[in-house]
Formats: structure tokens, C-alpha cells, sequence
């Protein structure tokens, strides 16, 4: 029978040498903050990097020691007995460097002046908070993942360690993601951020100066960004076109007026989804990883060929996709497939039919979750063997 790993505390390291920057800058005496689940094996053969996508962080499992209402939000992938089973393995989770848990990010002060990075924290990219995570695994004494494996902009940080770390990981598992953005998907984000960067709050990303929030921006941000995460069925099913008055069809014609209030269900929880996002999320750091998500395409240097660029690689490697995500669509981890499949690699493909989209990565589906203990239950005989 499953279980939680418990109550978790975090912990932080502080890297003083400077981190180079695809950008061209660096940074230096930076923090990481992570969390870890488990036991390290005298060999030290049994790590498991957990990498998070957008709006998550290093609490990938368990209870937060300062909130017992805060679970981790992989738990039901990441504990004892679980498909990534924390009896097994060791499990590490990261919170990625300009994010707003705790890692140095745009909220942290910039000591060159005395006050918060704010829109002066460089840009980052996939592959610098790649290079970070393996500087962390060098301090926890970590040679070599058994896997890294994550979902969405996860799953591009999984895609990443195979190609600029090759020796360092046994197996990728990517789920949900994609080799880049599509131009759709660019657009979205796009929309979002310029919620956030017209919103008379943010003040040129200045805000904490002014102790204003822009959290208009970061609502409709965060809506725009739900609209996509959940499939058309989901949406149906769980709300459709319910009017939050009850009102029927016959009082609807004869007492209508417009009005700006919140009137269908879907309406009132988009927008109870973006005022929770607002109250905990960074403003910068949503502009920050957003630019990362749309900046990541490993082929872009190999004249578009997303063979030659995974041809690094040597891991073997898990891909899931979800019938129903539309941002993060099948055919997107197929060209995955069928690019690792041309550097005869060792690749296992499974597409779910689960009615969720892209949100079904972070769900409980049996037959997900049936495949990932499975693989993992592989790579638990490889560690023992």
C-alpha cells in the first residue's frame, strides 16, 4: 500500500563560483533550494532528479513542515510504494534557479545594488538551469541519475540532461513535453505576458519598490494559461454551461442584463484559479520562465534536424504522451520518438486516452501510473543489480 513520505523539510546551497549563462552573463553566489525523499545507496547508483515545470517547485512530494495543507505536487507519483517508490530510490527535487520558492530569482537582492533583481535578473534558458541541477548533484555527491524525469517544461529539462550530460544519467523520462514550442504556444504565452507587462502595477518589473502586486496581470496570465492545460471534454464534463444564478431559460430572456460579474461556472473558477496564482506567484519570474519555455528548441543549432541534435545521447528513455493535450500534443513526443529512434536508441513510447489534457501528466490515471512504475520497476533491478 502507497504512502507519503512524510513531512519534509527543505534544504539550500549556496554556490559561490560563477554560473555561466547561455546568454553570455553569469551569475554568481547563487542559491538553490531542493528537497530530497528517500535513501542514497552506498553506491550512489540509485538518485532520481525530479525537474518541475512552470508554476511548481522543489516540493515534489510529502507535506511541507510549515504548512500541512501543502503536498507536494507529485505525490502521487513520488513516495513509498509509489511509482517512483521512495524505497527504491533516492529522489531529488530542484527548485530552478530565477524561480520564486526560495532559488535566487528575481524577488532575491542583487547584491551589485542592494535591492531586488526585479527585471534585471539575467535570462535564463532549459539548459542553464540544466547546468545548475548538475552543479547540485556534484555537492550532494551524485555521479550519475538513474533517471531524471519530468512533465512538461520538465520534460524539456529531462530531454536536455540526456544531450548536455550524456554520461551522467541512465534513463530520461519525458512526459507531456515537447522538442520546442509551436508558434501557438508561443502566442499564448506571448498573451500572457503582456497581461502582466500592461498591468499599472508592475512598473517596468519595479513593483517591489512601489509595494504594488500586478495582480491582474498574473490572473489573467494564469487563466490563459488553465484554458490550455484542461481539454474541451474536462471543460464540458465539470462545468459546461452552467450558470452559477441557476437562472432557467425562460427568467434568463425576461431579466437579462449584461453584466461584468461572473455568471457560468467556468467563468467563476478561471477566475478563482487566477487570484490563487496571484497571491503566491512572481510576476517576474512567470515573464523569466516563460521566455525559457519559448527559447528551448535543441535543434535550432543543427539546422532544424532533431536527430543530429539527441544524438549525444546514451540514456535510455520513457516518453508519455496524453490523447487529449492539445498544447503538449502526441505528435510533439513522437517526434521524439522518432528522432531518437534514428540514433538507434533504446526508447519506450506509450500514448494514454486519458480525457484530461495536459493536466493528465499531474492526475491519477492507472494505466500512466501502471507504465511509470513499470519502467521504474526496471531501473530499480538495473540499481540492484
Amino acid at each position: 500500500m502507497s504512502a507519503s513520505v512524510g513531512v519534509v523539510t527543505p534544504s539550500r546551497h549556496r554556490f559561490d563560483a560563477p554560473l555561466a549563462l547561455s546568454s553570455g552573463a553569469s551569475i554568481a553566489g547563487y542559491e538553490l533550494v531542493y528537497e530530497t525523499y528517500g535513501r542514497l545507496n552506498a553506491a550512489r547508483s540509485n538518485a532520481v532528479l525530479v525537474c518541475h515545470a512552470l508554476n511548481a517547485s522543489h516540493h515534489v512530494a510529502g507535506v511541507a513542515a510549515h504548512d500541512p495543507q501543502d503536498v507536494g505536487w507529485w505525490d502521487n507519483l513520488v513516495g513509498p510504494g509509489k511509482p517512483v517508490d521512495t524505497e527504491r530510490f533516492f529522489v531529488v527535487g530542484v527548485n530552478n534557479l530565477g524561480s520564486c520558492f526560495g532559488s535566487t530569482g528575481p524577488m532575491s537582492v542583487n547584491p551589485a545594488t542592494g535591492r531586488p533583481y526585479g527585471p534585471d535578473f539575467p535570462v535564463l534558458t532549459v539548459e542553464d538551469w540544466v547546468r545548475a541541477q548538475a552543479h547540485l548533484a556534484d555537492a550532494l555527491g551524485i555521479a550519475r541519475f538513474a533517471a531524471v524525469i519530468g512533465g512538461s517544461l520538465g520534460g524539456m529539462q529531462a530531454l536536455a540532461w540526456s544531450t548536455l550530460f550524456p554520461g551522467r544519467l541512465a534513463h530520461c523520462v519525458a512526459i507531456a513535453t515537447a522538442p520546442k514550442l509551436s508558434a501557438q504556444n508561443i502566442a499564448f504565452n506571448e498573451v500572457a505576458r503582456r497581461a502582466i507587462l500592461t498591468d499599472p502595477d508592475f512598473h517596468g518589473g519595479r513593483f517591489y519598490d512601489h509595494g504594488t502586486v500586478p495582480a491582474r496581470g498574473l490572473q489573467v496570465a494564469r487563466m490563459i494559461g488553465h484554458i490550455t492545460y484542461l481539454s474541451d471534454d474536462v471543460m464540458g464534463e465539470r462545468f459546461g454551461r452552467t450558470l452559477r444564478r441557476h437562472a432557467s431559460d425562460t427568467a434568463l430572456r425576461s431579466e437579462y442584463q449584461f453584466t461584468y460579474d461572473v455568471e457560468f461556472e467556468i467563468e467563476s473558477y478561471l477566475r478563482h484559479q487566477g487570484e490563487k496564482f496571484s497571491r503566491y506567484f512572481d510576476a517576474n519570474t512567470y515573464l523569466l520562465i516563460t521566455r525559457a519555455l519559448d527559447y528551448f528548441d535543441p535543434a535550432r543549432d543543427r539546422g532544424g534536424d532533431l536527430a543530429a541534435a539527441l544524438a549525444p545521447a546514451r540514456c535510455g528513455f520513457l516518453l508519455v504522451s496524453f490523447a487529449t493535450d492539445w498544447r503538449f500534443a502526441p505528435a510533439r513526443s513522437r517526434e521524439i520518438v522518432a528522432a531518437l529512434l534514428a540514433n538507434q536508441r533504446s526508447v519506450t513510447y506509450a500514448e494514454i486516452d486519458a480525457p484530461h489534457g495536459h493536466d493528465a501528466f499531474l492526475l491519477d490515471d492507472p494505466r500512466y501510473h501502471g507504465l511509470v512504475a513499470a519502467y521504474f520497476g526496471r531501473i530499480a533491478t538495473e540499481v540492484s543489480a
